[in-house]
């Protein structure tokens, strides 16, 4: 139970952060993506201040996350799918602005036509697991 809370106080407070910085609104994002309005840099280069100090030292300071479990930085194998996986996730966030985590967050902000959005991203998924990937 302790779990899942942890786990929805982050899926909030990363969804307060998406909505607060714009990224939850697809219009937003896709004038980003068309380099007509740049302040979503600004923001991601924000976060990245804000993650790379944490991800070197949490290991150093912590032996183990809040849950109990090993921090590790350890560096995966190259999977060969992350690459046709990567292009349609940037396909599919170049053509309408929307990502799964930032589509959540739109419903938040009273977005009713972001369903149509994460009724395709639940097919997506559905199909995906169908083909056995």
């Amino acid at each position: 139970m302790i779990r899942l809370l942890w786990a929805a106080a982050g899926g909030v407070l990363f969804g307060f952060g998406l909505a607060l910085s714009g990224m939850a609104r697809p219009e937003v994002v896709l004038a980003f993506l068309q380099l007509r309005d740049l302040g979503l840099l600004l923001v991601m280069a924000a976060a990245l201040a804000m993650l790379v100090p944490v991800f070197l030292l949490a290991p150093r300071l912590r032996p183990s996350s809040l849950l109990g479990e090993a921090l590790s930085t350890e560096v995966k194998p190259f999977h060969r799918g992350l690459i046709p996986g990567a292009v349609l996730f940037g396909l599919g966030w170049g053509l309408t602005g929307v990502c799964p985590g930032a589509a959540v967050a739109s419903l938040g902000l009273g977005n009713g036509p972001i369903l149509i959005a994460i009724a395709a991203m639940l097919l997506g998924a559905w199909l995906h697991g169908r083909r056995g990937g």
